[in-house]
Parts: structure tokens; sequence; C-alpha cells
């Protein structure tokens, strides 16, 4: 193809790729369940930082250390959105069974990372003995830490491509009536949250709740950093943008959004 054409077949079909990503079905009803609970549904361990930040007194801006120890568990903030979503859809506790040992326990993780993360499953894989993920995770931890994926889902996820991309007012729009959408079918959204090409929030988190007001729409986000606390993800109706809360890995502020895990593209 020819450089002229080829330019032409872009200006062509990008748009409608791009359009294409707040424009795709929405995923199919998932099997009734108990609506997502962050003292249940998440991992008792986070995805730990490289850097240690505080805020500097002399600027006021945060300030990053490199930990002493580099932490044996990072880079997993999209695996484990992910994983959260798999058990959450594809994954049932039963604490009345009996318990298996670690090889059984193995074997239904397995199954239950293998299931497709985009779509529900027609059958839960039972989880026997187990209270919910955060009691699963907590006698298990090192079982999942070990088979959880790496870094890999982090960085080669495959909607990575769309951070290039501007965010304008109508995508971010949609992108929030889209979630609310989403969250009322019983859905759990995984949202790439970013203020590239600045690098200080490259993050992924998974939405499981929505409070509305005249202004805003507080969505509730299970963020793998914080295995202690849901973090709020506000989006502005007046300036139709986006904004993440001060963390102890984030000063807080405007961000971009996108979903992903929800389609071929992303």
């Amino acid at each position: 193809m020819g450089g002229i054409a080829a330019r032409a077949w872009l200006a062509i079909v990008l748009p409608v790729l791009l359009a294409g990503g707040c424009a795709a079905a929405l995923p199919p009803h998932a099997p009734p369940h108990p609506p997502f609970r962050f003292r249940d549904d998440v991992f008792a361990f986070s995805n730990q930082t490289l850097w240690l930040y505080r805020v500097d007194p002399s600027t006021g801006k945060f300030a990053g250390t490199p930990r002493q120890d580099p932490p044996d568990f990072a880079f997993r903030c999209a695996g484990m959105a992910r994983a959260a979503r798999q058990f959450f859809e594809a994954a049932r506790f039963d604490p009345a069974a009996p318990g298996l040992d670690e090889a059984g326990y193995e074997r239904l993780v397995r199954e239950v990372l293998a299931t497709d993360p985009r779509k529900p499953p027609a059958e839960r894989i039972v989880i026997p003995g187990q209270r919910d993920l955060r009691d699963f995770s907590t006698r298990h931890e090192e079982l999942l830490k070990t088979l959880l994926p790496g870094a890999a889902p982090s960085y080669l996820q495959r909607g990575n491509w769309r951070m290039i991309y501007p965010f304008g007012a109508r995508h971010q729009a949609a992108l929030a009536g889209r979630l609310l959408d989403e969250l009322a079918r019983g859905w759990t959204p995984i949202v790439h949250v970013l203020r590239f090409p600045e690098r200080s929030i490259n993050h992924f988190v998974l939405v499981y709740r929505a409070d509305e007001t005249p202004e805003e729409i507080r969505f509730e986000v299970y963020d793998p950093n914080s295995e202690s606390e849901a973090v709020t993800l506000a989006y502005d109706r007046a300036s139709h943008t986006f904004s993440y809360p001060r963390t102890r890995y984030f000063v807080g502020g405007g961000v971009k959004a996108y979903e992903v895990y929800d389609g071929w593209l992303y």
C-alpha cells in the first residue's frame, strides 16, 4: 500500500477505532450474585510501589526515593484488577464445604485465572472451605502471589495503545455513562487511569459502585495498591473530566481514563 493510500486509510479507520472504545457492545449479564463488596472481594495484600513517597515541605510536591529493599510483589496493578474481577465473576466461595490441600487450591486458582476476563462464564468455579477472596488470600497469600500474573498485563495490556491519543470531553463523558450502564448490569469495569505523557500515574483500578449528584459521579474503585480502603474516581459533569484523590503514591488531581478488558481492541 502506497504512503498516500495508507495515510488515507488510517484517516478513515482510526477515528472509527477510537470511537469504538466507548461504543463497543456492553458485556452480557453476569449470572446473579451479590454486589461487589470491598471488605470481601479484594485481595488481602497489595501491589507494592518501587519508590517511597513523601511531600517535600519546601515545594509541597511529592518526592520519591527508591526503597532500600526492592519489593518482591510490584508492577501487578493490571493483573490484580483483572484477577479480582475473574474471582468475582468466575468463582464462588463455599465456606461450608471441606477445604482442599495446597495442590487442590492451586488447580482451582489456575482455572479461575484462565477464564475470559472480558465476559462472565456460564458456570462458576467453586472454591470450598473459604469464605471470600479476602479470606482466601489471607490464608494462601504466597500461593496467590505466585500464581497471579507478573508485570506483563500492566506493560503489555493490549489497550495501552489508546493512551497516546487525545482524551476529549466527549470521550470522557461517554466513558462515565458507559461505566454507569455496566454497573447497573452487574458488571465491574476495569479502568486505566493515567496522565500520559506525564508519568505521575499510570494505573489500573476496578470500578464496583457509583454515587451520583447533579455535579459529579463518584465511582468507588478497588485500587490494587490499597487493600485496606476503597478509592474514589470522580467525574465532574461540568468539565467532563475525571480526577483521582491523593494517595500514598499519587499527589492527586485530574486524570485521563478509559476502560480495558472490554473488547478485542482493549
